[in-house]
Parts: C-alpha cells; structure tokens; sequence
C-alpha cells in the first residue's frame, strides 16, 4: 500500500526542523532529500541510515512515507528501539500493515506493539487477511454518514472527522446503524447541495463494491476501468470494511506487471527486488524453471534422433536445423506475449479464444509465407557462389520454406492458445513464459521439417 496520506492522530509531538536523531557528523551540511531519493537504490543499509539521520525531521517524515513498504520496513529496523514509536505512528494503518509484513516474523509483534490501541486494532485486523485481497491492501479509516442525515449536519459531522483522524475526502461513504453501505456521495455534491436537503436526497445508491477477499488485480482492474479514485470494500452482507485507493492500487499495477514479466522471462516471480533477494533464493526460482526447460528441450534431441538416417544421407538439412525451430519459437513467443498482455488488460477473454485463434491462424500462414520467401531466396542465390546445396537445391529450398510456412503458423497458434489453457485450468497465463513456448515449438519444428523433408526429398537425397 502506498502512502494514502492518512495518518495517525496519536503521532508524537516533533519539532520543526529539527534532527531526525543526532546526526553522527554534526558537522556535515543537511543532505537534501531529492538528492537521497536519487541515491537510495545504491546506498548500502547502514548508508541509507546515515544519510537518512541528516535529513531535517520535517523532511525526512516526507521522504519517510514515499519508501516502499520493504524499505520503510529495513530503515525502521535500523533505528534503536526507543525511536520505533515516532515513526511507525506517522503511518496510516493500511500502510503500518504492509511496513509490519515486510518486517521479519520476530520483530513484528514488537512493531505492533508500538502503535496506538485504535490503531493497533485496525491494522490487526488487515493483517488477517491475505496480502494479495481487498482486505489486505484497504485503508479502515474512511468518511462515512448516515442517510437520515441533513446536508449541513453531515458537513460539520465530516468536518469532526477530519479532526480527530486525518481522512483523504474524495468519496462520501454513506452507511446505516448496522454499517451497511447505502449509497456514496461526492463531497462537491454534498457541498452543492442545499442545506435543507437529507443525504439520502443527494447520495447515489448503485454503488459498485469489492468484496473483502476480491484479488488486488481484479479491484486494480475497477479502479482503471471506471478511473475511479477509490472503491469500498465490504464483507458478504455488504457491511463496509475499508476503502481501497488508487495510491495503493499504484503499487499493486507494478507488483502485478513485475511478476508477470519475471514469469515471462521464464522464471518464477522473485517477489523482491533484484538486488535485496538472496543469491541461493533466486537460483532456486530460476534453476526450476531451467531445468523444466531442459528436460522439454530433451524431446528436441530425440525428434532429431529419429530422423538419424534422414540427417546421415543429407547433411545438408542439419545446416536449417537452428533456422526452422528459432523461427517457430520467435513466433509462439510474440503471439503468447501479446495474448497475455491483452488478458492482463482485459481486452481478451477466455470467451475470445476463436476469435484470437483465427486471427493468429492467419497471422502466421502471413508471417511463414514472408519467411519462407527469404528461405526459399536466400538458398537459390547463396547457390551459385557456394554451390553448398547440391544439385537439388531447389527441391532443399522448397522444404525449408514450407517448413518455415508451418512452424511459424505452429507456433503462432500455439503461443496465443496456450494462455487460455492455463487460465481455463486456473493457472496464471503468464507462466506461459515465453521460452516454454519456445521449447513446446522446437519439437514440433523438427517433425514438420524432417517430415517434409523425407516426402519431398524421397528418392533424390533420401
């Protein structure tokens, strides 16, 4: 969750712009805080630290709140004890829930232990949940009223909240005793609107909500789609738990897009930055992957191993060998890295896949024929001053540019269908990584090849 601007009122009192701590060299000028922004990804822990206590507190409470949760949660940890407390206040409960997982099991109850009782209870119950749900990722504190209520009671009720808890007011949330959620207004609406008139006058009652347990991607398709500012979350009675903001949906479309891209590269997602993760860590999340890969790659080698014979008498086809596959797999990787990004969009879906099949049908008998033609010219004018093809090169550039015909239209089918056979199997359509695809294509590559290799070339070179 990023910073939401909703903090706690219980913050410890600072002063203007005094010291974050004492600044281990008094004697230094004040580091300015856009100059830490630029550096922070370099600086080891212990410089973050020291660069961090030279910025003024004021500043330094701003930059605080900008981090990501596992950095706000690695710079709270290096302070000593006693300054845990002013700085873990300054969060809303949202984003203390996501600075207390990304802190080590051991030290979590001692975090928890610093906050607020209110806020101690709210962020307790977020931690409940999932990381990944609506529950997970809401802000508990929200501007709510009752519908009975007058618009300018409403506005003084508000005016009370905003008080005692500082609350970011783009939509008015309005529930019964039971904190059902009845209708949502805008405060320019409300302020509109005239004096005399009740909430329920002016709220609008379609309101369209999460459910607590709604997957993070699937309420960051909401908020994107309608380009909404925040959408409430409620429980299965439509009781209102919390509101999920576009601030913390921000973070949510990159950890999304990250994941997906890592799993396209043909590894399992790192879930932490390249360079904090653990060197053994990462090479359990890559060599899983590889050496899936490899025992695919092996059928490569046995499709080869039954055209043997082929491969003795005509040397020449080994020479296309590399060609034919990388083609196929250079196709099924666009097509399937297009398929998954229109499915992460929203532009495709599952219902889709015969209108996707078709148009990638014809995409690839397109593109192969392209391919083919260079295939088929490159070997006819290579031919005269190599001489490297034999008498029947004709008949050698004929396979090779059918075989390209066949395999890029292979692999373009089979890269765009393969993510809707994993999300109809409930798997995520991103793990059709591009160089699983490619892997699927190079056996299917050595069979069209070979195959219409020992047809046309039956009785001339085989």
């Amino acid at each position: 969750m990023t910073p939401s601007g909703e903090s706690s009122p219980a913050v410890e009192p600072v002063t203007g712009e005094s010291s974050a701590a004492t600044a281990p060299h008094p004697s230094i000028e004040a580091v300015h805080a856009s100059d830490l922004r630029s550096a922070w990804r370099v600086l080891s822990r212990g410089e973050r630290l020291e660069a961090f206590r030279l910025v003024p507190r004021r500043r330094a409470e701003s930059f605080f709140l900008r981090l990501s949760s596992a950095d706000k949660s690695d710079l709270l940890l290096s302070f000593p004890s006693e300054e845990h407390r002013s700085w873990v206040r300054l969060l809303a409960p949202d984003d203390a829930a996501d600075v207390i997982q990304a802190a080590p099991h051991k030290r979590r109850a001692h975090l928890i232990g610093q906050l607020d009782t209110a806020t101690r209870n709210e962020v307790q119950g977020l931690l409940a949940y999932a990381e990944d749900e609506a529950g997970g990722i809401m802000n508990p504190r929200y501007p709510r009223v009752r519908p009975d209520m007058k618009v300018d009671e409403a506005i003084a009720y508000l005016r009370k909240q905003t008080r005692t808890r500082s609350l970011s007011i783009h939509y008015i949330y309005v529930l019964d005793s039971e904190q059902h959620l009845k209708g949502v207004v805008s405060f320019r609406e409300l302020i509109a609107a005239s004096s005399r008139s009740f909430v329920r006058d002016v709220m609008k009652t379609e309101v369209v909500a999460a459910d607590e347990e709604m997957d993070q991607e699937a309420i960051a398709k909401i908020i994107t789609s309608h380009r909404w500012v925040a959408v409430p979350v409620v429980d299965a009675d439509r009781r209102m738990k919390g509101v999920v903001t576009v601030d913390d949906i921000v973070d949510v479309v990159q950890e999304e897009a990250t994941e997906d891209i890592q799993k396209m590269g043909g590894t399992a997602a790192l879930d932490e930055p390249y360079l904090e993760i653990g060197i053994w860590k990462m090479m359990r999340k890559r060599g899983v992957w590889l050496a899936a890969l490899f025992v695919g790659e092996m059928l490569t080698a046995s499709a080869m191993g039954f055209f043997e014979k082929e491969i003795a008498q005509a040397v020449v086809l080994a020479l296309f060998i590399p060609l034919i596959i990388s083609s196929g797999g250079n196709s099924g990787s666009q097509a399937t890295t297009l398929i998954i990004r229109a499915m992460a969009l929203g532009e495709v879906r599952l219902r889709d896949w015969w209108r996707v099949a078709r148009r990638e049908l014809g995409a690839g008998l397109v593109l192969g024929s392209i391919l083919g033609v260079i295939g088929f010219m490159r070997i006819v004018i290579w031919q005269p001053f190599t001489h490297l093809y034999g008498e029947h090169f004709l008949l050698v550039a004929l396979v090779v540019a059918l075989s390209l015909l066949g395999v890029v239209t292979w692999g373009t089918l089979t890269g765009s269908l393969l993510p809707f056979a994993l999300r109809r199997l409930g798997f995520d359509p991103a793990s059709a990584s591009a160089p699983f695809v490619a892997t699927l294509v190079d056996v299917a590559g050595i069979l069209i090849y070979f195959s219409l290799a020992a047809i046309l070339l039956a009785g001339k070179l085989l």
